[in-house]
């Protein structure tokens, strides 16, 4: 058998791709794609020449067994016999079709314990990847969209099958984990407040791909600034307002940013009132996408960890971005994205008619006022209870009369409650 081999559609071929066993791979191949889920492999990005041979053992020992090389960017393999050739390109368009197939499938609507387990182990990958996109770009390497996006796809199809489970569990991360968390959870609350918007699936990864870069710049801040676990001076605040030209200048240099990325990272800072920052724009100057930017990366900052404080409830921190919309979020994008994420959304602890607390556990499509909740404490007799699944969407007695706060009643780990079934 002849090496399966293929190249572009366009006149010049601007490729030759081979697909060989892990096994051939060689240093300086130049790896084009891995024949399996981007969650089977311990890269971040998927095309890069291969430079060390502890990338060759990694991918070894990973459970992928084919690659795809680019032999016009990288070494050829000297043995062609592990796979069959391809006569034309139109093997190449079935593939593409068939993977298309395949995501298709993968994206069914599922429960949120159904998803539950795969987003969770998606936030652990996409921290790993994130946390080495920003040491390459600390380094000077090139970060390109084109890297990411096998992260991204994997995200998108995750908040397609069940928008809430990788949101709400992406929250959850220890105040180091921040900075690259954030940048997950960003790209999966972009891709939500996508679809609640009717923009296309090319959008809704534009979309993705923005928020998961949006903060790349925060790469070349000083790491004890970064992580302060205090208020910064003016003089480092001044700094860390710098992230979003330092991340559009390191997008520029990886070339291939898409204008919405570069737009995104540019201008998520912006309010419309014109008090943002970098450029202090005014509404009708900021994009579609910069609005969501702005509305996504303050929700997920206010409602995480920090070195300097506690996040705050996920349903008040809806109210409090209710307060602040006027000024500084686009009115019509914070409304759909209350609708994309909920008035309570998934973790919100809030009391029921009974005098019972209870936190949310996923969504109801009936009523944004009417989710599915666990009960598990009385207020009454200031006790935990045996938990009990209540969907207020349908008739009953039990009604949300208002949001609490845990330490209020000294309840501690209540995210246990809706991360388990």
């Amino acid at each position: 058998m002849r090496a399966e081999q293929c190249t572009s559609l366009s006149a010049g071929p601007l490729y030759m791709l081979k697909k060989i066993k892990v096994t051939d791979l060689e240093v300086g191949m130049h790896l084009h794609e891995f024949c399996g889920s981007w969650m089977e492999h311990p890269f971040w990005r998927t095309k890069f020449v291969i430079t060390d041979p502890n990338d060759i053992r990694l991918v070894q020992a990973s459970s992928i067994k084919e690659v795809w090389i680019d032999v016009k960017k990288g070494k050829d393999t000297p043995n062609s016999s592990s796979a069959q050739e391809v006569s034309d390109d139109v093997d190449q368009m079935l593939a593409e079709a068939e993977r298309a197939s395949m995501r298709s499938e993968a994206t069914a609507p599922t429960k949120f314990s159904d998803e539950a387990k795969r987003a969770a182990k998606i936030c652990s990958m996409g921290k790993e990847a994130v946390i080495s996109m920003f040491q390459e770009a600390r380094m000077g390497k090139a970060i390109t969209e084109e890297a990411a996006t096998s992260l991204v796809n994997e995200i998108t199809d995750s908040v397609t099958r069940n928008p809430g489970a990788l949101i709400s569990l992406a929250r959850l991360r220890s105040a180091d984990d921040y900075t690259y968390m954030h940048s997950v959870a960003v790209c999966a609350l972009m891709i939500a407040l996508a679809k609640q918007l009717g923009l296309d699936d090319k959008q809704t990864r534009e979309a993705g791909m923005a928020g998961l870069l949006h903060d790349l710049g925060k790469a070349m801040m000083p790491m004890e600034v970064l992580n302060k676990p205090g208020k910064l001076t003016d003089q480092e605040f001044a700094i860390i307002k710098s992230h979003p030209v330092e991340g559009h200048k390191l997008l520029i240099e990886g070339g291939g940013a898409s204008a919405a990325t570069l737009d995104v990272c540019l201008h998520h800072h912006e309010k419309t009132d014109g008090s943002g920052y970098p450029e202090k724009l005014t509404a009708d100057s900021i994009s579609l996408l910069a609005k969501m930017g702005a509305v996504c990366d303050v929700y997920d900052a206010i409602t995480s960890n920090r070195p300097y404080k506690t996040g705050w409830d996920p349903a008040e921190s809806i109210r409090k971005m209710g307060e602040w919309c006027k000024g500084h979020f686009d009115e019509r994008v914070f409304q759909a994205f209350v609708k994309s994420i909920g008035i309570y959304p998934t973790g919100s602890l809030i009391k029921l008619t009974s005098g019972r607390l209870a936190v949310v556990i996923e969504q109801s499509e009936k009523s944004l006022l009417a989710p599915k909740v666990k009960v598990f404490f009385s207020t009454k007799a200031k006790a935990y209870i045996t938990p009990e699944i209540i969907d207020l969407s349908k008739p009953g007695p039990e009604k949300i009369v208002s949001r609490e706060d845990a330490n209020a009643w000294g309840l501690k780990d209540i995210d246990r409650f809706w991360t388990t079934g």
